[in-house]
């Protein structure tokens, strides 16, 4: 094999035994998760807004914007849940470029796994104890998921995973709400199974384990927009559409009907400014129909504090180093008003 073993890692129960969750932070997290959870589930008719960078890139910055994010959250939280996004593990089309702070704490440095997991642990424990709000991240690596259970209060199935068998029977062991995306081909069909193998209970191996999950009734779907075999974005976020995914749960035995929209990437076609114009008719097609205002739970945003994007080694403070997101000002205004329409 042409693999250089370099050496071996801590155990997930290793790393959180040397750097445990505190008292405050497990009370917390135990409040947001039933938050969340009723979201999904309809008994709470909050609107959630999943937003934060494309990917945390520098824990400085992206702990600074959660600072913003959690002033405008006391304003708005008795009209929605607010779930920043913390995604330390990045997927890459080519598998070339940044893979996220897992991968190098430093994007100027090296890769390094073990101080990677180390810091996107540190992350998520000091954006707690520092905003209030347990985040989402996405699930790239399923044997990693572990290192973070007990600080996540939301999981996100990236479209490029949906369809791999490791991830959907890891989910049906979460107790969290895990949002499947639609696959970049656009085959709403190919979320839906990932819905329901998400809520069945299995039998695999795990990190080396033989195990049994209980199925996770709070997998739900997200649509992101999709890709033709010309390369061209093709929206999934109209009204015809969340119509479609509402006739499809209808079709199907799946516990909590729920979808989120993801205002950005294939949605988008990765025009940052377009997510507040999508997010607006998302919000106006649920004031149309009754069905969608109950289908749809909220929405996805990429947005952090300078707009647009940089390249590695520019160091503009709070500017992604991946995908462009929304700058903190129209962030702000765009929260506003989703707690005013939805």
């Amino acid at each position: 094999m042409s693999f250089t073993f370099i050496e071996k890692l801590p155990t997930p129960a290793q790393i959180k035994e040397e750097f445990p969750v505190p008292e405050e932070i497990k009370q917390i997290k135990a409040k947001r998760d039933r938050e969340i959870a009723d979201v999904i589930t309809g008994k709470s008719d909050k609107f959630m807004v999943i937003i934060g960078p494309c990917s945390a890139d520098n824990a400085d910055s992206v702990c600074d914007y959660l600072n913003r994010l959690a002033k405008v959250n006391e304003k708005v939280k008795d009209k929605l849940v607010i779930v920043p996004r913390i995604y330390t593990n990045k997927p890459r089309t080519t598998g070339e470029g940044y893979k996220g702070m897992v991968h190098q704490p430093d994007p100027d440095k090296k890769e390094d796994m073990l101080a990677g997991l180390l810091a996107i642990r540190h992350l998520h424990i000091r954006a707690v104890q520092e905003c209030g709000m347990t985040c989402a991240d996405e699930m790239l690596y399923p044997e990693n998921w572990q290192y973070l259970t007990d600080i996540l209060s939301y999981v996100a199935i990236g479209a490029r995973s949906v369809e791999n068998q490791q991830h959907r029977l890891v989910v049906s062991g979460m107790d969290v709400p895990a949002g499947m995306k639609n696959p970049t081909s656009g085959d709403l069909s190919v979320m839906m199974n990932s819905v329901y193998a998400g809520q069945q209970p299995h039998h695999f191996i795990f990190r080396s384990w033989e195990v049994t999950s209980d199925g996770n009734p709070l997998t739900h779907t997200i649509l992101r927009g999709a890709v033709n075999k010309h390369g061209q974005a093709i929206p999934n976020y109209h009204y015809e559409d969340l119509m479609r995914v509402y006739n499809m749960y209808a079709e199907r035995t799946l516990k909590n009907p729920a979808c989120i929209v993801d205002a950005n990437h294939s949605n988008s076609n990765k025009q940052y400014k377009e997510q507040i114009r999508i997010v607006k008719e998302v919000l106006h097609s649920r004031t149309h129909s009754d069905d969608i205002r109950k289908l749809v739970k909220g929405v996805m945003v990429e947005s952090y504090i300078e707009e647009g994007c940089q390249k590695i080694g520019e160091h503009i403070y709070g500017k992604s180093i991946t995908d462009p997101c929304l700058g903190w000002e129209d962030t702000e205004r765009l929260i506003y008003e989703i707690a005013e329409r939805a």
